[in-house]
């Protein structure tokens, strides 16, 4: 299995976010892309390419373009603007605000284009969330192209990205601009498989309505876990999407075994879903020691992860996403993926 990786990551180093009142160093940091790429290396998992540039032409046909050329303004607008530090918001339109004119502070725009201040930016951020999304597009043409599968080692990472919104340290759907691509490309049905702690409320919100993208999600229950406002198990899909929206919300404590339950349920759904391709949101927060997630996986449970989603026979993108228990993030990322291989 191919693996795309992007040095340029690191630019988005140092960022601060708040967490309970405090302002607190990034839990999304460099350490957790270098330890996976470690790895890939250290198992053979295969090569390592960097990705190659795309335009922004396939981020814009899932999200808003007026965000999208509102990012890369960011930092030199927080810096001209006085400050240093992390560039985030700290006030958002909300229930009987305007939310439908986007005032001209940087500090309001950030706001306006989020949902929490968990999508920091510093210098470096920019090109960190450019060279991820071309990660994702660069190892997708891997699948196009007739590769069984390929990892998309990307950071920062995207599920919470919404079609208009950056928040959760996600500020480009990596996983739904490499889907709607592969539809661009010809496929006539995707499924998003995300696999992450926390829902991926933006691959929801994006593709709600349609039936030409299923989205699937395992995750910690919203009535108790960020990101609080998307998840619940009633929430199906509207209009034309309606049925090709699916959750599996479970409680805190959730062990494999419970776990792996909703998994196999999952899997026999995106069967009958009959998609072209398969992208995962692969994230590992699942982990036991995650410290800012609360179910109970260990390291062995990964590899079954991967092997049952290869039993489903399909091209397959897997998306990096999530996972802060960065010691062993690595056995565990990597561990879905020799578990597909060998599956």
């Amino acid at each position: 299995m191919k693996t795309i990786f992007s040095p340029l990551h690191a630019g988005h180093s140092g960022q601060t976010e708040l967490v309970a009142g405090a302002i607190v160093p990034g839990f999304e940091k460099p350490s957790r892309a270098e330890i996976i790429k470690a790895r890939v290396e250290a198992v053979k998992l295969g090569p390592i390419a960097e990705p190659e540039p795309h335009d922004l032409s396939a981020a814009k046909r899932v999200h808003d373009a007026a965000y999208i050329d509102f990012l890369p303004t960011v930092w030199p607008e927080w810096e001209a603007s006085g400050r240093g530090g992390s560039a985030m918001p700290f006030t958002w339109p909300t229930r009987g605000l305007r939310g439908d004119v986007v005032p001209k502070t940087i500090e309001a725009k950030l706001g306006f284009y989020s949902f929490d201040a968990g999508a920091p930016f510093v210098r470096g951020t920019w090109d960190a969330i450019k060279s991820s999304c071309d990660t994702a597009l660069t190892a997708a043409r891997l699948v196009k192209e007739g590769q069984r599968a390929a990892f998309a080692l990307c950071r920062p990472p995207g599920h919470h990205a919404g079609s208009a919104f950056m928040g959760g340290y996600c500020f480009i759907n990596n996983a739904a601009v490499a889907a709607q691509w592969f539809r661009d490309q010809g496929a006539s049905r995707v499924s998003i498989l995300d696999v992450d702690y926390h829902h991926g409320n933006g691959t929801q919100e994006i593709f709600y309505s349609r039936p030409d993208v299923q989205v699937i999600n395992l995750h910690g229950d919203p009535m108790t876990e960020y990101p609080f406002f998307l998840g619940h198990a009633d929430e199906k899909g509207a209009g034309p999407g309606e049925g090709f929206n699916i959750n599996y919300p479970m409680p805190f404590g959730t062990t494999f075994e419970a776990w792996n339950a909703s998994l196999e349920d999952a899997c026999r759904k995106l069967a009958a879903y009959a998609p072209d391709v398969v992208v995962v949101s692969l994230g590992v927060d699942t982990f036991e020691k995650d410290p800012i997630s609360h179910f109970k996986l260990v390291s062995e449970d990964y590899p079954r992860i991967g092997g049952r989603i290869a039993r489903l026979g399909l091209p397959t993108l897997f998306v990096m996403e999530g996972g802060y228990a960065v010691d062993e993030i690595g056995v565990n990322a990597v561990g879905v993926l020799t578990g597909f291989e060998e599956g």
